[in-house]
């Protein structure tokens, strides 16, 4: 649903202003919460296109996208691919609050999870591919590096990239792990690629993986891909709890 009072939204982003280059993104986050409570929007509501925020702001779309791709990770937007973003959750709503705690605990047991499924589908697949196999893994390499150099974050790529991986390996029963795994991996995906530089060094590290199974040596696809997930399951909210755990540990 779109505002009624769209002249309130134009004036709201009309107030919108270009941060201070330091952590671009999050203060970019900061401005477009900012944009929610001045246009009094709701739960449902569009927001302007990308291009009138980036606009607006004196941005590049790229880093407007990070700092949309912050927010949905946070539970305050939601961006459909081709249909634009939409508000999921007010910024002060206690509910996201704990939506977002309860995202930060189940975090590090998501990423075991992957890491001890992903590993070794990896090392499967580099004993079972087929050349089919390796078109596929390559084709989601070339639209992952397509979405980055475009503004993208690599999303759809990163996910045609672990879902030709899980084919390959051709185990019916980690298949089946993997797909019940499918929502809480799209949070670990978001989470990793809303990262400053991160989608970039995602697509090398995938690289990596695809040319140890390439080489069919089970052993390297299994290392490319445990480093890999090391590097996914290195985000700002689980920083953020390492961060608090020490303070308790100080004050205790």
């Amino acid at each position: 649903m779109i505002p009624e009072d769209t002249t309130s939204v134009r004036t709201a982003a009309g107030r919108l202003r270009a941060p201070e280059r330091r952590r671009l993104y999050e203060q970019l986050a900061a401005q477009l919460v900012s944009f929610v409570e001045l246009s009094c929007l709701k739960v449902g509501d569009k927001l302007p296109s990308e291009r009138d925020l980036a606009e607006a702001l004196k941005v590049s779309r790229v880093s407007l996208r990070q700092a949309t791709v912050s927010l949905e990770v946070q539970g305050v937007l939601e961006v459909r691919h081709g249909g634009g973003i939409y508000l999921r959750a007010l910024p002060g709503d206690r509910s996201r609050f704990v939506e977002l705690m309860m995202r930060r605990h189940r975090l590090p047991e998501i990423l075991e999870a992957r890491e001890a499924l992903e590993t070794q589908l990896a090392a499967l697949a580099a004993i079972r591919r087929t050349d089919a196999d390796m078109r596929a893994i390559d084709a989601a390499l070339d639209t992952m590096h397509d979405e980055i150099e475009s503004g993208g974050l690599g999303v759809h790529g990163d996910e045609l990239f672990h879902s030709a991986i899980t084919a390959a390996a051709r185990s019916a029963l980690l298949g089946d792990f993997m797909a019940a795994l499918g929502p809480a991996i799209t949070e670990t995906r978001l989470s990793s690629l809303a990262e400053p530089s991160r989608p970039a060094r995602s697509l090398a590290a995938h690289r990596r993986i695809a040319e140890a199974i390439r080489s069919e040596d089970p052993g390297a696809a299994r290392r490319a891909m445990r480093r890999h997930l090391k590097m996914v399951a290195d985000v700002g909210l689980l920083r953020w709890a390492a961060v608090e755990d020490g303070v308790e540990r100080d004050k205790g």
